[in-house]
């Protein structure tokens, strides 16, 4: 399985590079083979780590991205995030329970709808500084004893606050790992990942309504689609270990680096 994986990777790289010469006529951003090579490390970083305990590429990989060039921000890594999500979701197919999914997107759609009539009505000042010391109140009040479980009304609750964050700061997953913190591995990261695949669709949906998505986009996600499958693999690894045990601390740490994120984007 793993030859014909490395082969699979193989022929998606030289269809991808095949595509780069294709759409140099578009207008295509022109980004050196350093930018590339480290895209593809900052990419292959966020994977591994979603891969793991179900989020983790949009935090990880933005800030990294954002320093390598811009253009990789928003659409280029949404796309790439859609094709990690659909990966996760179909290898922890089994543990997806698609009846607690819909409260959650039925609660991303409201927090993005929102957020949308927050940034074009008003000032968002605050708003990140805010959410991130929501996420840390959240994180020390599970640390302190208190359980969050994935019932219809913390579902709803955490995905509005994940559809908002989202939007506003491009951090959502922190309040729906919260409420999964104390579920199984698998569990964790592919009802995430289900979640999540709707998610990416509505945002991407979004940029191409406002011209901001479209064949530059696709071809910069290209380039860093091989990080991205090497960061999926190298998460079967890590998720094997992380399952005996590890997945709730590991989760609450990432979700806490989260909340502190947003608080140093608003004071910085």
């Amino acid at each position: 399985m793993a030859v014909a994986f490395v082969r699979a990777v193989s022929h998606l790289t030289l269809f991808t590079f095949r595509i780069l010469l294709l759409t140099e006529a578009f207008a295509v951003p022109v980004l050196s083979w350093a930018d590339i090579v480290l895209a593809n490390l900052a990419v292959c970083l966020g994977a591994t780590l979603q891969g793991s305990i179900g989020f983790g590429l949009g935090f990880v990989g933005a800030p990294l991205l954002m320093l390598i060039d811009p253009v990789f921000i928003p659409g280029p890594l949404l796309s790439s995030g859609l094709v990690l999500t659909l990966l996760l979701a179909h290898r922890e197919r089994r543990s997806i329970d698609f009846g607690e999914i819909k409260w959650a997107v039925a609660g991303r759609f409201v927090g993005v709808v929102v957020a949308a009539v927050v940034i074009a009505s008003m000032s968002t000042d605050g708003l990140a500084l805010m959410l991130g010391i929501l996420v840390l109140a959240l994180v020390g009040l599970s640390l302190s004893g208190l359980h969050f479980e994935p019932t219809k009304r913390s579902l709803a609750v955490a995905g509005t606050v994940s559809g908002f964050a989202g939007t506003i700061a491009s951090v959502g997953a922190p309040p729906m790992a919260i409420v999964y913190q104390n579920a199984k591995g698998p569990r964790i990261r592919g009802t995430l990942s289900a979640f999540f695949v709707v998610g990416v669709l509505m945002s991407l949906t979004a940029l191409v309504a406002v011209g901001r998505y479209g064949i530059a986009e696709i071809s910069i996600a290209l380039r860093i689609i091989p990080g991205l499958l090497l960061g999926f693999v190298l998460s079967r690894r890590s998720a094997v270990v992380l399952d005996r045990g590890y997945t709730r601390r590991v989760v609450l740490g990432f979700s806490a680096m989260g909340g502190i994120l947003l608080v140093l984007r608003e004071l910085l």
